[in-house]
């Protein structure tokens, strides 16, 4: 039976990412053939390396890292090409001052401490393993860039058309899940049920990493974008969008604290008013079309995004105004700090929808809530 399950488990892996194993393997063989037959090489053995190096980088930090490494690596092969030339393979002198010279020069280009390794690994292999080439054109130093320019092409190619679909997609999921979290309290606090509220609070523990997918999207997104010269339109959207993400961090925040006090008021003797799970309930609206809006204006749908964006600052005001009128004289404590936390969500939702810092959301929260605005 677990032999089973571990095989299920696998093709689901497989299923997942097939997408990245397809892509290694074609730029792989494809920088192979190029430094086959292009350049007449008969052992290439660093131009597939060197395209497998580049693609395990992470997106958005593909094209830096992708510069890098290459460089790194096609020194250290040059490097060892020469030493080995001017003092044979397999001496102890010969790896001394290969692993020296690399090191220096990977440092010395501000290389990081992964690409330092990979070059002098790369050229400690040639002096090891590789037999030495007696001719003065640096074959291996050659193969080490083909590979390095078949991987950057072959990670662009998935996003040519749409470069900005993954993020939209990340968006969508993201807000998603903040909305569903958000009904998962609404539901806990509904029943004054402890375990569903503790479960909630755990959930909500673990969506920072959300927002941080969130971050790496973006900075996949404005890879893709500046390596593909009729996308740069895009650029705009993709710094507007960057700006959001430090409000959407405060949201998550603020969700979290308002899952804390909801456990805490599901443990309190008081009864927990029955207009409470709805403010939070509209609060998970508000999220939902939010994430709509968002996504909206990147693929550049701007009259939808107007719609959601609308949406949502009306459901938002509608958990805001609904929660204030909870907050009676002598509130228990965790009620205050869950009114206080649905205000603070909003104000940072509607301030990330926003398409600049505009001052006025937070009068507009506070006279829902009933507060006094100057």
């Amino acid at each position: 039976m677990r032999r089973w399950r571990w095989l299920e488990t696998g093709l689901r892996r497989v299923r997942q990412g097939w997408l990245p194993v397809v892509e290694a393997t074609l730029a792989a063989t494809i920088a192979w053939m190029l430094a086959t037959r292009l350049v007449g090489h008969p052992q290439p053995f660093f131009a597939p390396a060197a395209a497998l190096i580049v693609l395990g980088q992470a997106r958005g930090q593909r094209t830096r890292r992708a510069v890098e490494v290459v460089l790194g690596v096609a020194a250290g092969v040059l490097v060892a090409d020469l030493v080995v030339q001017a003092l044979g393979p397999r001496t102890t002198w010969t790896v001394f001052t290969v692993i020296l010279l690399t090191v220096t020069l990977a440092v010395a280009i501000g290389a990081s401490s992964v690409s330092v390794v990979q070059a002098a690994v790369s050229a400690l292999y040639l002096v090891v393993v590789s037999p030495p080439t007696e001719s003065l054109v640096p074959f291996r130093f050659v193969d080490a860039l083909i590979g390095g320019a078949v991987a950057l092409a072959a990670s662009q190619l998935i996003d040519a058309r749409r470069p900005l679909a993954p993020l939209v997609a990340e968006f969508r999921q993201t807000f998603r899940e903040l909305g569903d979290l958000l009904e998962e309290i609404a539901a806990a606090l509904d029943h004054d049920d402890e375990r569903a509220a503790l479960a909630a609070l755990e959930r909500a523990r673990r969506a920072d990493a959300a927002v941080q997918r969130l971050r790496d999207a973006v900075l996949a997104a404005g890879e893709a974008v500046r390596l593909n010269v009729r996308r740069r339109r895009h650029l705009g959207r993709l710094r507007s969008v960057d700006a959001s993400i430090r409000q959407i961090d405060y949201v998550v925040r603020n969700v979290r604290v308002l899952a804390r006090a909801g456990v805490t008021l599901t443990r309190h003797p008081a009864a927990i008013p029955a207009d409470l799970p709805t403010a939070v309930r509209g609060l998970a609206e508000a999220v939902r079309a939010g994430g709509e809006a968002l996504a909206a204006d990147l693929t550049g749908a701007d009259t939808d995004a107007d719609r959601h964006a609308a949406r949502a600052e009306e459901a938002a005001l509608t958990a805001v105004r609904v929660a204030g009128r909870l907050f009676l004289p002598r509130p228990t404590l965790p009620l205050a700090m869950i009114i206080g936390q649905v205000r603070a969500t909003a104000i940072d939702l509607l301030r990330g929808l926003a398409t600049d810092d505009d001052p006025t959301v937070l009068d507009r929260v506070d006279e829902a809530i009933g507060l006094a605005t100057r």
